[in-house]
């Protein structure tokens, strides 16, 4: 009897082992063992299947460089690449070259980070909105606190008097609205 639970119980303890592991290695492809990658938000996960979200979005079109610099920057990547669903207002980087440049690149430096999220998080609303639901005089409540007036001019959708949108993508945690200018919040 003590022979057989013995064979009995060596195969589930070895199993149990290889399951558990314990260890922070894994078998590479080349044979060898390679090492576990640190753990990082929802943007490290790495899937060229699904649908993109609206941060793989904006890093996956040429004209968008200043935007995903900033974002990066302003630590934002993480937050905009969870659940949403979000309404991204996403400024080309022709839009970004209309800002004078010392002002640009003061954004970008560590002690202006809260200045550079208030006015990023004023280009995200909390919901999925297509363009063609924006309608004339609508105000939308942006991430930062702040509002966004919509008109709507020869059926151009146009952002707080300034800034159309030129293109729409959709995205699994939202839709990105490509836009010709930067969205300034209003002085506090």
């Amino acid at each position: 009897m003590k022979k057989t639970t013995a064979v009995l119980i060596l195969p589930l303890l070895l199993f149990l082992q290889s399951c558990h592991g314990g260890s922070a290695t894994k078998p590479s492809e080349s044979g060898g063992v390679a090492q576990t990658q640190a753990a990082g938000g929802q943007e490290s996960v790495k899937d060229d299947e699904s649908q993109k979200d609206v941060v793989k979005v904006a890093v996956g079109s040429p004209d968008h460089n200043t935007l995903v610099a900033a974002l990066k920057k302003a630590e934002l990547v993480t937050s905009l690449s969870n659940a949403g669903p979000f309404t991204v207002f996403a400024p080309t980087d022709a839009a970004f070259s209309k800002i004078d440049k010392a002002t640009l690149d003061a954004l970008m430096k560590d002690d202006r980070k809260s200045q550079l999220q208030d006015i990023l998080q004023y280009h995200v609303t909390v919901s999925a909105i297509k363009a063609e639901n924006l309608q004339d005089g609508q105000t939308l409540g942006m991430v930062n606190g702040d509002n966004v007036s919509i008109s709507v001019k020869d059926g151009k959708v146009v952002l707080n008097g300034n800034a159309s949108i030129v293109a729409s993508v959709p995205a699994s945690n939202g839709i990105v609205h490509v836009i010709d200018a930067v969205l300034m919040p209003p002085t506090k």
